[in-house]
């Protein structure tokens, strides 16, 4: 196959001011703030080394005439989920230090990892605009 992985996803919010910090509590990086505060762009989540979440603020996904998005697209609509490389007590943890609630899990899931044959387990929360995260640690 040709694609190899994602690039990026963008996500809706209504308040990044309060979206950032939750991500940045979980140990993302926080890409191009400076120059969003300053009105030059948009901020963006970095997952690992070569993806990012592009976080479009209200004053983008609101404007009809920004039309490179889902049509559809509002803030809490994500579902998300992230491979962590250390153990499901250590997110655990890292999740309730955030304030989040836990939403389920730990339980056993399959992941994408694999072609989908892939096992691990995952735990669920929210971010502060109720997208649904998951985080899952794959078995040895």
């Amino acid at each position: 196959m040709k694609v190899p992985r994602f690039d990026h996803v963008a996500l809706p919010s209504a308040d990044p001011d309060t979206l950032l910090p939750f991500y940045r509590a979980l140990g993302f990086p926080i890409l191009y703030e400076e120059e969003w505060r300053a009105g030059n762009g948009i901020p963006a989540i970095a997952v690992g080394d070569n993806q990012k979440i592009n976080v479009h603020p209200p004053d983008l996904w609101q404007n009809p005439e920004f039309t490179l998005r889902g049509p559809t697209a509002q803030p809490g609509s994500a579902d998300l989920c992230f491979v962590w490389t250390g153990t499901i007590e250590e997110i655990r943890a890292l999740i309730e230090a955030t304030g989040a609630e836990i939403e389920r899990g730990p339980i056993p899931m399959r992941g994408g990892a694999g072609g989908g044959d892939a096992r691990g387990t995952s735990i669920y929360t929210r971010d502060p605009e109720q997208n649904l995260v998951e985080f899952i640690v794959y078995d040895d």
